[in-house]
């Protein structure tokens, strides 16, 4: 799902904007290697039964379950008024999940908990309405991509909504912004490099994002540069990131200037998502309304468009 905006500036965003990240995101997509033919890639807010069923979800949890989510303590502290949307995000989260009867959900660590109350809705709408739901699983990576920290600050993870850009590798960055980040980051005052993630986060860091772009172990990449200091080795690493990230780049901005091809891709994302929505929606409301309700709402309005 294509889902660009912001909570924090989702109902303040320019709609033009809107618009240009949420082609920017699909072209994003597409050049990391989504096949929009194998995979559904649609807008969220195409689809409406998204919104009815964090409706429906929103009925069978509690205000207090949801105020105790990590995430949301975190961002709310920084917040003088908090919006509704962001309080009741990770219900509309499990309703993107449960809508698809997704059985395995990838995640970052920091979704966990997000992933169950998920499984617990699924559980209460089962156990109250019947079975409907599968109760999905978490897919965690324990790669080197899980141990990702900020360029800035090695003992918190690299976030792309970190107000310091420098903090982070941003997929867009051009190649000498790319150099200078990396050239940038924060290490330590011994010159070796060496994987020692207690004692040295910043240049262990360093070596996970080696390891990710390689697929190299953390000793091979030490012996590789046992005759460099992490100066050299930095330049090392840059080389690295700008050979796998420039091709995606480039892609992105040549998607970016089709739009009419990727409104496509995401019009017709958009159908195939709204059939699958479509079905589960009505099971979900027919079990909660009584059966066949949809088909009397259906007849009811059939018979006010012929008057």
């Amino acid at each position: 799902m294509v889902k660009p905006e912001r909570i924090r500036e989702y109902s303040h965003q320019d709609p033009k904007k809107l618009r240009e990240n949420t082609l920017l995101m699909a072209a994003t997509l597409v050049a990391c290697g989504i096949d929009f033919e194998k995979s559904i890639l649609f807008q969220q807010s195409k689809v409406p039964m998204h919104t009815e069923l964090c409706w429906v979800l929103g009925t069978i949890t509690t205000m207090p379950r949801l105020a105790h989510l990590p995430q949301f303590k975190e961002k709310s502290e920084s917040l003088k008024n908090i919006p509704l949307g962001l309080y009741i995000y990770p219900v509309l989260q499990a309703a993107d999940i449960l809508l698809y009867k997704a059985t395995h959900v990838p995640i970052g660590q920091d979704q966990a908990q997000h992933i169950q109350l998920a499984q617990d809705l699924a559980h209460t709408f089962n156990r109250r309405f019947g079975q409907t739901f599968p109760i999905p699983h978490s897919l965690i990576s324990d790669g080197p991509s899980q141990r990702i920290k900020s360029l800035r600050e090695p003992m918190k993870k690299m976030s792309k909504s970190h107000t310091d850009p420098k903090s982070r590798l941003d997929i867009l960055d051009e190649p000498d912004v790319l150099l200078e980040k990396i050239k940038k980051a924060m290490t330590d005052f011994t010159s070796e490099v060496t994987y020692e993630p207690e004692k040295r986060p910043g240049v262990t860091n360093l070596i996970n994002i080696h390891s990710l772009f390689t697929g190299k172990t953390p000793d091979e990449i030490c012996k590789e540069a046992v005759e460099l200091n992490t100066g050299q080795y930095k330049l090392v690493l840059a080389d690295i990131v700008i050979e796998k990230l420039s091709p995606i780049r480039a892609d992105i901005l040549r998607l970016t200037k089709e739009p009419a091809y990727l409104d496509e891709i995401l019009k017709k994302g958009t159908e195939r998502a709204t059939e699958l929505a479509t079905n589960c929606s009505e099971e979900v409301m027919n079990k909660v309304l009584g059966t066949d309700t949809i088909q009397e709402v259906k007849n009811i309005t059939n018979t006010a468009n012929i008057m």
